[in-house]
């Protein structure tokens, strides 16, 4: 009977303990949640200051903007008054090269005067021969090397594309250079 009094009471005070444990952990879930809701107001808070001081910098810079183009207008008010123009000069250029008109002489006659200078070679808009050559070469020769290699088509192709490559280019450079593109070897 003793231990069953005791069983009873011992079993009493841990139900009791049990109850106030809950009980304070949902007061701390609680404070928890309230504690996070103020949290939320805050950064809204300042959000919402960040966004006002936008505004206030905004409307400022727009301010300062009409300002800006008020002083521009009344600066330039007074010089409303066309300018005359005394003197001008007129410059004859050669429609074939536009980098190629020589101010040596002033009589007027600006022609495309080659006097045996360094002149360099002459810049032709457009894809050159050989850069064509080295494409078509490499793609030709790409699909040729698949083809002829039976048990590695990617090697085939990487070591095809080389070889056609550089016989494009070969070829498509000799090619600019009998069309005067590209100055011819001495």
């Amino acid at each position: 009977m003793r231990s069953i009094v005791l069983t009873s009471v011992l079993s009493i005070f841990l139900m009791t303990a049990c109850k106030k444990n809950e009980q304070i952990a949902e007061k701390s879930l609680e404070q928890q949640k309230i504690d996070f809701q103020m949290r939320q107001i805050e950064i809204e808070r300042q959000k919402l200051a960040i966004e006002k001081e936008k505004m206030m910098y905004e409307t400022q810079k727009k301010a300062d903007s009409i300002m800006e183009s008020k002083k521009a207008k009344a600066s330039t008010a007074p010089n409303t008054n066309p300018q005359i123009i005394r003197e001008t000069k007129t410059i004859y250029r050669d429609t074939n090269s536009s980098s190629n008109s020589s101010s040596d002489n002033n009589t007027g006659n600006y022609a495309n005067n080659q006097t045996g200078t360094s002149q360099g070679t002459t810049q032709k808009k457009g894809m050159s021969k050989a850069a064509k050559g080295t494409i078509i070469g490499t793609v030709g020769g790409a699909a040729a090397g698949a083809i002829i290699s039976k048990k590695n088509r990617g090697l085939g192709a990487v070591v095809g594309g080389i070889v056609g490559g550089a016989t494009g280019y070969t070829i498509g450079r000799s090619q600019d250079r009998k069309d005067g593109r590209v100055q011819p070897r001495n």
